[in-house]
């Protein structure tokens, strides 16, 4: 489902298959006690990139799963069990104590572009791969840290609009231009893991000490931070005061 390494100071968290990485409730718990890992081996100068194997990045919650349920109340239960379950996977992410990247081999949509938009940078491919967030064509509302985290990391209000409201799918390039995504300059799975790794070698000579690190990005995004209830705190880490 995952695999978690450690090369120097670089982790490298991957979902690995080549499936469309659904995020069913094993892989969730998955995801999560490897960024308790990460987290817990955490040194200053450390960075964390997040990948996949195959033509997706991830393609979201395990609704088939959640369909099979026999009802719609039932569901609609386990749709809830998901969306709940996934939040603390945003929550680790946001407090992770060191720079993080998501290098997308491919498509990411609905949870999957949110679990992208989780990590610092995001970089895709030029030639394959799409963001695109299905909730509005498939007839599901967005949980609010969903929302919270789109208004926090995509500045544009139109851009917003095309994505929520549109279900617009979107290209590396063209995320670039609308100012989602860093990069999408590589035409490979593994071109994209080269430059993921290029970025990171360059976080990790800053050696900057990951709890102020992690404070400070809590206090970027006030309104996610504020519906996970992740709250900011002042940390002095300076010998230089």
């Amino acid at each position: 489902m995952c695999t978690l390494e450690k090369r120097g100071n670089l982790f490298f968290l991957t979902l690995t298959g080549d499936d469309d990485h659904r995020f069913s409730l094993t892989l969730i718990e998955t995801l999560i006690f490897a960024l308790s890992q990460v987290k817990s081996q955490a040194v200053n100068g450390s960075a964390l990139i997040t990948t996949a194997h195959g033509k997706f990045f991830s393609n979201g919650f395990d609704l088939a799963w959640a369909q099979s349920a026999g009802s719609s109340s039932g569901a609609v239960d386990r749709l809830h069990h998901l969306v709940t379950s996934f939040k603390p996977v945003v929550s680790a992410l946001l407090s992770l104590p060191m720079p993080t990247i998501a290098a997308l081999p491919g498509h990411a949509a609905a949870a999957g572009f949110l679990l992208a938009l989780s990590h610092d940078y995001v970089l895709m491919r030029r030639d394959r791969g799409v963001l695109y967030m299905s909730e509005v064509d498939i007839g599901l509302t967005f949980p609010d840290y969903f929302t919270a985290l789109m208004r926090s990391k995509i500045g544009s209000a139109s851009t917003r609009r095309d994505i929520l409201l549109a279900g617009r799918k979107v290209k590396g390039e063209e995320a670039v231009r609308m100012g989602i995504v860093d990069s999408a300059a590589h035409n490979s799975e593994e071109s994209v893991v080269e430059a993921a790794v290029r970025l990171g070698e360059q976080l990790v000579k800053r050696k900057w000490n990951g709890e102020v690190y992690a404070e400070i990005r809590k206090s970027l995004y006030p309104e996610v931070c504020g519906v996970l209830g992740l709250v900011p705190k002042t940390v002095v880490a300076s010998s230089k005061l």
